[in-house]
């Protein structure tokens, strides 16, 4: 295994903490996994390939506890723990289309619903290229490269938070507007229920602003370890990583199990119950 003479940990990866974090995400992941056969929201694809990566990744920082030289698991873990939040984004970003849709609510949003998907993920797509880029840089193992591959990633982490921060005010002005000026689609569904749980539009809207701010204070916390550099602080006490990436993944993940957003946005959503009530009538009237 390719290994390194730079210095590529301040520290030895903790073996218990690696272990402990690709387990949990193993347990969501395959509940998500679950829920996505369940209820066929192709949306959700993105997101479980995030909890894969994120396994992946905690099984290769287990590995590097025994080979801190070797930059093949550097490379791994590095990349695919840094990259799994932004295919969490890509499948948020498409569960806000979906709720505008869902709602008959295009005319309310500020973004056309067409290109939503469009613009957001594509601007995922450019923070994945880039920060991708950065760690593939990064993993060469030495100091010139390494210096480099953080500043591509620190742009990458900055496209990332631009869009999400154009997120979640597109997601606000579409959330004012349309309690302003209800559809008969979103007056229905206000108050549904299917569980001890609300599961109703609004507070799918309020989860996705939970789990956004979630990966904002994420991606904050990874630009703030790349700009110090190797030898800044945070880089340098592993702690950091496991209260500020993999806890807080971990509870977006659970999150959006406890709030699956299938869960209101059904096949056998109000637009169909709508019609299935007029079918009731027109049957009625026949007889």
């Amino acid at each position: 295994m390719a290994s390194s003479t730079y210095i590529l940990y301040s520290y030895t990866p903790s073996l218990v903490g690696a272990v402990i974090f690709a387990a949990l995400f193993l347990l969501t992941t395959t509940f998500h996994l679950y829920q996505r056969i369940r209820s066929h929201a192709k949306y959700f694809n993105p997101f479980i390939v995030g909890g894969l990566f994120q396994i992946i990744g905690y099984i290769a920082r287990a590995a590097a506890h025994y080979n801190k030289t070797s930059t093949v698991l550097y490379a791994i873990q590095q990349l695919l723990i840094l990259l799994a939040p932004i295919l969490y984004a890509a499948s948020i970003y498409m569960v806000l289309g979906r709720i505008i849709s869902f709602l008959h609510g295009e005319h309310l949003s500020y973004v056309p619903v067409r290109l939503m998907t469009k613009i957001f993920v594509g601007g995922d797509i450019l923070s994945f290229i880039l920060q991708g880029a950065g760690g593939g840089v990064m993993s060469s193992g030495s100091e010139k490269t390494l210096i480099i591959g953080q500043w591509v990633i620190i742009a990458g982490l900055c496209v990332q938070l631009l869009f999400f921060g154009t997120f979640m005010i597109s997601s606000g002005l579409f959330h004012l507007r349309i309690l302003q000026s209800p559809t008969e689609q979103s007056e229905r569904t206000m108050h549904l229920r299917i569980s001890i749980l609300p599961r109703n539009w609004p507070n799918l809207l309020f989860t996705c602003y939970a789990v956004s701010l979630l990966i904002v204070v994420r991606s904050a916390y990874r630009l703030i370890e790349f700009v110090q550099g190797n030898n800044g602080y945070v880089i340098s006490h592993e702690v950091f990583l496991y209260i500020f990436d993999a806890a807080i993944m971990f509870l977006v993940m659970v999150i959006m199990n406890v709030f699956h957003p299938s869960d209101v946005l059904q096949n056998d959503g109000p637009a169909q119950s709508s019609s299935s009530e007029g079918s009731v009538d027109r049957s009625k009237e026949q007889a």
